[in-house]
């Protein structure tokens, strides 16, 4: 699909052209580019959400396992009759 622009700022156009030509790109690669980016960048941020989420859930879980497991060192210890030091 084609999208034609017209009456860009000069300078946008500036702006856009130094990082294209920086990246070795032609201005129409580098906006098709961004173009995709914006388009897809709320469900990335979705996703990163969800992953944030689920991140913070697995690490309340292992906080949760040790301390189980320090519990059950504890018991073992007692268990024995070790003294600790």
């Amino acid at each position: 699909m084609d999208i034609f622009l017209r009456n860009i700022d000069p300078v946008a156009m500036q702006k856009v052209d130094e990082p294209a030509k920086e990246n070795g790109m032609s201005r129409q690669l580098f906006l098709k580019e961004q173009f995709e980016v914006l388009a897809f960048f709320d469900e990335q941020v979705a996703r990163e959400k969800r992953l944030e989420i689920i991140i913070d859930q697995n690490i309340e879980l292992m906080k949760q396992c040790a301390i189980v497991i320090q519990n059950m060192n504890n018991i073992l210890h007692e268990s024995r009759g070790d003294v600790e030091e």
